[in-house]
Parts: C-alpha cells; structure tokens; sequence
C-alpha cells in the first residue's frame, strides 16, 4: 500500500523545496507537480501530496488538513503511521 502525506510547501530551490509535516521540514522534489502552476504563479505556500520524496499532486488545504488528521488519528492505533507523519527518528 503507498500513502501519500500532505504537506505545506515553504522554500523552493530550483525543484527542490523544503515542505512542512506535521512541524518537520522534508526535503521533496517537486519535478512531477512543477515548481509552478498553470498560471505561472509559485507553487510556495501551496499543498502537496509527498511520496517518496516527491510530490505526486498538489491538493487544497481542507484536504490536506483532513487528511492529515485522519493519519494522526491512525497513529493513535497504529504506531507505525508516525514515521510517516513524523519521520523515522520518531
């Protein structure tokens, strides 16, 4: 099964960006969503949908945030999630 985690774009070099989870920045390729939108405009401060290091598709807040909080409620019952949300050193 693959699980792909919102997260909040918050610095963009080159393709590479920094995005927030759960407070932890990753770094995360943005090649296959682009570092723009079809307008141009930055794909800063918007939400993607991480996998692997990547950005599989940028998704709006609500869902992020509902997304997000069904992972953390997951955690509560299975520990392993947290990896997810909150890296491996956790």
């Amino acid at each position: 099964m693959c699980i792909g985690v919102p997260g909040h774009i918050r610095a963009i070099n080159g393709n590479q960006a920094k995005v927030e989870v759960c407070g932890i920045l990753r770094d995360v390729d943005l090649t296959l969503v682009g570092t723009t939108d079809e307008h141009g405009n930055s794909r800063l401060d918007q939400w993607v949908l991480v996998h692997v290091g990547f950005a599989m598709s940028v998704i709006n807040e609500a869902e992020a945030r509902d997304t997000l909080e069904a992972l953390q409620n997951m955690f509560d019952v299975e520990p392993d999630v947290g990896a997810l949300l909150y890296g491996e050193e956790r």
